[in-house]
């Protein structure tokens, strides 16, 4: 069978898959893309929990989704360059086995520091999502391939949906401890689908990685999550904080031109500056500020006590069914792309995509008085999400050489990472200047400024995926 890359460029010879394998295939690339997801995000349902349980600050408990987040963006591209290499298997079985070994930990009757390191090997595993697109692009017939790659992509995003209210259930009724333990049963199932299904990667591929560049990055990213998951820093030291990003853009600056100069790059600068790649991973990077804004500002607002004169002082479990309409609707937008993609241009879907989030944006503004008005809002979201997510890789690999699907892949997971966790960032700043002193919750009218900040973040990535769709028409037809 033969990997193919989509839209025009030379072929790579993939391995063929057994019969057997074949049928596995799919559904455990979906199934493992999904525990990753959804383990990475088990610690965002259990914040309070932890703190209880183990006598720490909110602020520390903070840290068991921050680490998390952090290993999972610095592990992405040495992940991804393994993965464009002879050794891809191996690299997701190890992986993997990582992230079991971390769950085990944060099962463990351990302190609070061995929490952490396990939270830190799970998050290992969000690095993962890169080399399943890759397996999916070598192994897969090329219509095939990009609809799975395209349901990665959006599984990879909504598996935050589905742990959040199991693992707050659990987190009820058993504890903390129950609700990690679901994190260890279904990440050891991982494991053992990968080693039975997860084929080799075709040969003639380099494996060597860019040490140097790595560990360049890795700080880079570390001062960017840090300084974007520590917002009391901004307010309580500006001055430390502001010298920090200074840091963060010169390292990241030196990596660029290490990158450059490297014979075995971690990312394919030269690559990732075609104006396709250039302008996904703007579109990408802004979208995903305005996209993980409103998702904290529906999920905050939801669990604020009543006595705040707003919000519906929901418990975390009955918060977390919120996200039902999240993944459901993102799934089914995630399903219906091949037939999307088939009729409109992909610029043009990340475009519509962009201005249905900002649609869930201006109905948390105008109506939100109702819970159903949150679920509908959620819906909204998860649908505009859903056909971002989906689209993105396509318009990516389709300049993109097949060897370097997860090298290309890791870096617009970089990329959505950082957006992300500064459109929480945003979030909390914009609601704690909104707070009052002496208060504890914000305004309600602070909510709203943060949703008319998230509609012009979307109009952002509006023009920019439509400059894109522009750029490639012409292109197209000169």
């Amino acid at each position: 069978m033969t990997g193919q890359q989509p839209g025009g460029g030379s072929a790579v010879e993939g391995l063929p898959v057994g019969r057997s394998e074949g049928r596995l295939l799919v559904p455990a690339l979906m199934f493992i893309a999904l525990v990753v997801a959804a383990v990475g995000s088990l610690g965002t349902p259990l914040i309070t929990s932890v703190a209880t349980s183990f006598h720490v600050s909110l602020g520390s408990a903070q840290w068991t989704l921050t680490v998390a987040l952090l290993s999972g963006a610095v592990a992405t591209p040495v992940l991804g360059r393994l993965g464009a290499g002879p050794h891809r298997r191996a690299a997701i079985l190890v992986t993997l086995a990582v992230v079991v070994a971390g769950s085990a930990l944060t099962v463990l009757p351990l302190p609070f520091a061995w929490l952490l390191a396990g939270r830190a090997a799970q998050g290992v595993g969000l690095g993962l999502t890169a080399l399943l697109m890759g397996v999916a692009r070598d192994h897969l017939p090329e219509e095939r391939g990009a609809a799975v790659i395209a349901l990665i992509s959006v599984v990879s995003i909504i598996g935050a949906g589905v742990g959040y209210p199991l693992a707050a259930l659990l987190a009820e009724f058993g504890g903390v401890r129950a609700a990690y333990g679901l994190g260890l049963v279904v990440t050891a199932a991982a494991l053992a689908t990968a080693w039975r299904s997860m084929p080799e990667a075709p040969e003639g591929r380099s494996s060597r990685v860019d040490v140097a560049g790595a560990v360049v990055l890795a700080a880079g990213l570390l001062l960017v999550l840090f300084l974007a998951g520590d917002r009391d820093l901004w307010s309580r030291d500006l001055a430390v904080a502001a010298g920090l990003a200074v840091v963060a853009v010169v390292l990241l600056g030196v990596w660029a031109v290490m990158e450059l100069r490297s014979t075995a790059p971690l990312v394919d600068v030269r690559a990732v500056r075609h104006p396709a790649v250039a302008g996904a991973n703007l579109a990408m990077f802004v979208g995903g500020i305005g996209m993980y804004l409103l998702l904290t500002l529906i999920t905050r607002y939801a669990q604020t006590p009543h006595g705040a004169g707003y919000g519906f002082g929901l418990t975390t479990f009955v918060a977390g069914l919120i996200l039902i309409p999240f993944s459901v609707l993102g799934f089914v937008a995630g399903k219906l792309m091949p037939r999307i993609r088939t009729r409109v241009a992909g610029p043009l879907v990340l475009a519509g995509s962009a201005v249905v989030v900002g649609g869930g944006f201006a109905l948390f503004a105008a109506a939100r008085s109702d819970l159903a008005e949150l679920f509908a809002a959620m819906g909204v979201l998860g649908f505009g999400v859903g056909g971002f997510s989906a689209a993105i890789p396509g318009v990516i690999l389709a300049v993109t050489p097949t060897s370097e699907t997860s090298s290309a892949m890791s870096f617009n997971y970089v990329v959505r990472s950082v957006g992300y966790a500064l459109g929480s960032a945003i979030g909390g700043l914009i609601l704690a200047a909104g707070t009052g002193p002496g208060r504890l919750s914000p305004d309600d009218s602070a909510y709203t400024s943060a949703a008319l900040v998230g509609i012009g973040a979307m109009a952002i990535t509006t023009l920019t995926s439509l400059a894109l769709g522009q750029r490639r028409s012409s292109e197209t037809n000169p």
